[in-house]
């Protein structure tokens, strides 16, 4: 990672698959992209089969970017190309039979 700076962090560049992936569940693996005091940035790979391991309850916006393959949410299914924006108070748990790779936000 790294960062340009002048009065503070302007901006900051990383290279995914140079960051430290760590395992959430069987199956399913978090790399953490960055974060300032607005947000977080996340990349999640889902292997084929693999479900996220409890309900994920939010307390502030979420949002997602799937960049390939498949997650489905209940009875729904976001192909790769969408867009999906949890609101406070929601609540999901996202699984994949295909395996996927999407990109999150949560706004802090």
């Amino acid at each position: 990672m790294s960062e340009i700076t002048g009065t503070g962090p302007l901006k900051t560049v990383v290279h995914v698959e140079e960051l430290e992936p760590v395992e959430v569940a069987p199956g399913i693996v978090r790399r953490r992209v960055g974060a300032t005091g607005h947000a977080r940035g996340w990349l999640i790979d889902f292997a084929p089969g693999s479900e996220w391991p409890e309900v994920d309850v939010h307390t502030t916006e979420e949002r997602y970017y799937v960049l390939s393959g498949e997650v489905i949410e209940g009875e729904e299914r976001h192909g790769a190309g969408t867009y999906v924006v949890f609101a406070p108070g929601s609540r999901h748990r996202p699984r994949s039979e295909s395996g996927a790779r999407i990109l999150g936000i949560t706004v802090l």
